[in-house]
């Protein structure tokens, strides 16, 4: 028997006493990783109930089997192994089931998606971010209707019907034991997707939303339904695939493990698409990973007398073994059969139709166009040391900035800049060959479409100089968003310098519009996807742009038309913003001859065909120091391409000079500094005493315009015998009785911000 129950209204709900979860404490999770069969179920005494709980999640159509995703088919292979050791299975998700998708299906609104996952049986998922790409009504009206299955999310409120959006629990009865789930989205979602498509929803704090529904579905009421096992399905997940991080109460995902009620007796998360296999507090928190390259399956052991979970032990598989190289190739582990054979149909006939019409040769490329790169931390179930940098500038994201402003001024001449948000961009465009129709350096529609797959328009605005400067120091997230910096691809022409170091707000300096300083109160005419737009990704200036047109362009469709005006494309390797920190200048500024600390970041592409190598400084044109670049990767922000050297300003240098930094690369900023004359000194000495046995006393003046400071140094015969400090013009010096003599000593004053240094001979005889 299946149910679906929605309140029609909110309710407030006590938190019930804690009902005991488990009859036995322990439970067990597991990784199985390379057996293409299901592990041994576990034991089951007579008369218990067993369920199993298959899950996926961040599928994001990814129907065709490419290692290390099966594909659909082999998904519905390997759940349907598991439905004929068990007829007692649910099939469910954690969100993002569509959207983001290749091209395959992509090309036709997901259809195909939704066609292979209701024919592998899914029977629930949760709502992701991505269900909401192309808005609400189209969630609502198409895609329910398409799906079989159910989507589920508590925490989004519809305020037109003043109803739940979206059924909020959706649940199974198995010989007398029913399951329920739970479904969450992010509270991130209305930054994820266009504000306007889901303008006339709310979505709720996740804890509260889930605990309320928990809390009616475990109240005793069988006439507003009841579920005696309890399952989250949350689209939401750990940063990192470790117990520290799912239990971060800094974090989104670990407030929710920890404020999410013991009613809920396991926790299905996606969203981060890292694959996990947890148990915290006695509770199974768990994640698949991303695109079907694993699934779960969660054995659920049930008294059906007491209705107590006796055991929930959970196995994570993966579609493929082996690592996917020439030692280590990888083997499927899941080979469809006849049962399965119309799903292989489907995806036949969807990839026949994508090659067609994605087949279409748009352009040339000479080097691949590449996202960034961080470190991550491998795990058993995914080995691999790095991950996709949305904190990083790429090469990609500033050529489809680029494409995309020139683009619009086709139409609208007078746009000035254009941002492209890097969670827009979804696959790299490679110059490697896929194949003899696809030779090194071809670009098809089927690639340009997996690089920008949510057909976004693009719309005009325009912006002061203050807000554009507002919407670059937005790259620095809101502490609860799940990435704390997201790097903006921008326009040729728009530069700008970092702080990392500095406070919220002020972080960008010398923001430059073609080699001039933006001016505040200046007006741009700006260009960026329909996303950005209505403020998402948290950019909120964006929103606020006025005098707005729709460009008539959809984001594909101005990659395309540019390449068939341009042809061929070339990565531009210079970077459009770097890190730089300078050592404190003195009030009036810096002085000639004065040592500078120059710290550098961002000064390579963690993914580029020519690394720049070195990086060199140069003060009013002068060179005054080359540092090599440290190109390891940095995790979330674009501090990757470091370098740190010392400089000397030239004596001669005054007024306010460009530090000018380059690589052989092309990247080349120039930070105006200034730096302040500094006067000529002479040293004048005084000594007393001179006698045997009496200490000698030197008084060296420094002369100059203005009061001198610094030291002096005191030396006799290379032996230093004494530094004093300048004060008020003088340094004195009291040496101990000297023998009979005459002596010649040296003083060197070292200078200071104002004053250059200078030396003398100071004469004494001692009698």
């Amino acid at each position: 028997m299946r149910s679906r129950s929605v309140p029609r209204s909110h309710t407030d709900h006590t938190t019930p006493p804690t009902r005991r979860r488990f009859a036995v404490a322990a439970i067990a999770t597991v990784f199985a990783l390379g057996a293409g069969a299901l592990v041994a179920p576990a034991a089951q005494a007579v008369g218990e109930v067993k369920i199993n709980l298959v899950t996926v999640n961040d599928f994001h159509g990814r129907i065709e089997a490419v290692a290390p995703a099966g594909g659909v088919a082999a998904l519905a292979t390997a759940v349907n192994q598991v439905r004929a050791t068990n007829p007692n299975t649910v099939f469910a998700a954690a969100g993002d089931m569509i959207g983001a998708s290749t091209f395959t299906s992509f090309i036709q609104d997901d259809v195909p998606t939704i066609e292979t996952l209701n024919a592998a049986g899914l029977d629930v998922s949760a709502a992701g971010n991505h269900e909401f790409d192309q808005g609400w009504a189209d969630l609502r009206d198409r895609v329910q209707g398409l799906a079989d299955w159910e989507y589920i999310a508590a925490n989004v409120w519809d305020t037109e019907t003043n109803d739940y959006a979206l059924a909020p629990y959706w649940t199974e009865t198995f010989e007398g034991v029913t399951i329920g789930f739970i479904g969450a989205v992010t509270e991130e979602l209305p930054a994820l997707v266009s504000p306007a498509g889901i303008a006339t929803l709310d979505v709720n704090p996740v804890v509260e939303s889930v605990n309320a529904v928990a809390a009616q579905l475990s109240d005793g009421d069988a006439t507003n339904d009841e579920a005696d096992v309890l399952v989250l399905l949350v689209h939401e997940g750990a940063t990192q695939p470790t117990l520290a991080s799912a239990t971060d109460l800094s974090t989104p995902f670990g407030k929710i493990v920890a404020g999410v009620t013991d009613e809920v007796d396991a926790i299905v998360s996606g969203h981060t698409h890292l694959a996990y296999n947890l148990v915290v507090d006695g509770r199974p928190v768990i994640s698949s990973g991303q695109y079907g390259e694993r699934f779960s399956n969660m054995e659920i052991l049930v008294d059906p007398a007491t209705k107590d979970i006796v055991s929930m032990v959970n196995t994570t598989y993966a579609m493929y073994t082996g690592a996917g190289t020439t030692a280590n190739p990888y083997v499927a582990n899941y080979t469809p059969g006849a049962a399965e054979q119309p799903i292989v149909d489907l995806v036949t006939e969807s990839v026949a139709y994508a090659k067609v019409a994605g087949g279409v040769k748009v352009g040339d490329i000479t080097a691949s166009f590449q996202r960034g790169l961080q470190p991550r931390t491998p795990t058993p179930a995914d080995p691999a040391t790095t991950q996709e940098a949305r904190g990083a500038e790429s090469t990609l994201g500033n050529f489809v900035a680029d494409v995309q402003l020139d683009q619009t001024q086709v139409r609208f001449p007078e746009t000035d800049i254009a941002f492209m948000n890097p969670g827009g961009l979804r696959a790299n465009m490679t110059y490697a060959s896929s194949g003899p129709e696809d030779p090194d350096g071809n670009v098809t529609y089927a690639e340009a479409a997996g690089v920008q797959p949510f057909a976004n328009t693009l719309v005009t605005m325009t912006l002061t100089g203050a807000q554009v400067k507002s919407v670059l120091e937005e790259q620095w997230q809101p502490a609860a968003a799940s990435r704390p910096f997201l790097k903006l691809g921008v326009s040729k022409g728009l530069t700008y310098v970092t702080d990392y170091t500095a406070p919220a707000g002020s972080r960008v300096t010398n923001l430059e519009f073609d080699s001039e300083p933006v001016d505040p109160a200046a007006t741009y005419r700006v260009v960026v996807n329909s996303f950005l737009a209505s403020g998402g990704d948290n950019f909120f200036t964006l929103a606020e742009g006025t005098q707005r047109a729709d460009s008539g362009l959809v984001d594909l469709e101005a990659m395309v038309s540019w390449f068939a005006t341009n042809g061929e494309a070339s990565p531009d390797l210079a970077q459009r913003s770097i890190g730089v920190k300078l050592s404190a200048p003195g009030a009036n500024g810096y002085g000639a001859t004065e040592t500078i600390q120059i710290d550098l970041s961002s000064l390579e592409f963690t993914q580029t065909p020519t690394p720049a190598g070195t990086v060199s400084v140069a003060i009013a044109g002068e060179t005054v120091g080359t540092a090599t670049i440290d190109a390891s990767l940095v995790p979330n922000t674009d501090e990757a391409g470091r370098a740190s050297l010392t400089a000397t300003i030239p004596r001669r240098v005054q007024g306010t000079v460009p530090l000018t930094i380059t690589t052989p690369t092309g990247t080349s900023f120039d930070i105006p500094i200034q730096v302040v004359k500094k006067e000529k000194s002479t040293l004048v000495d005084r000594t007393t005493g001179g006698k045997k046995g009496e200490p000698l006393s030197i008084v060296v003046t420094v002369k100059a315009k203005g009061t001198p400071t610094g030291t002096v140094v005191l030396s006799n015969g290379g032996t230093v015998v004494g530094t004093a400090s300048v004060v008020s013009g003088k340094a004195a010096f009291v040496l101990p009785g000297l023998a009979p003599g005459r002596y010649a000593f040296t003083a060197v004053y070292s200078g200071d911000a104002l004053t250059l240094g200078s030396d003398a001979t100071v004469r004494a005889t001692v009698r």
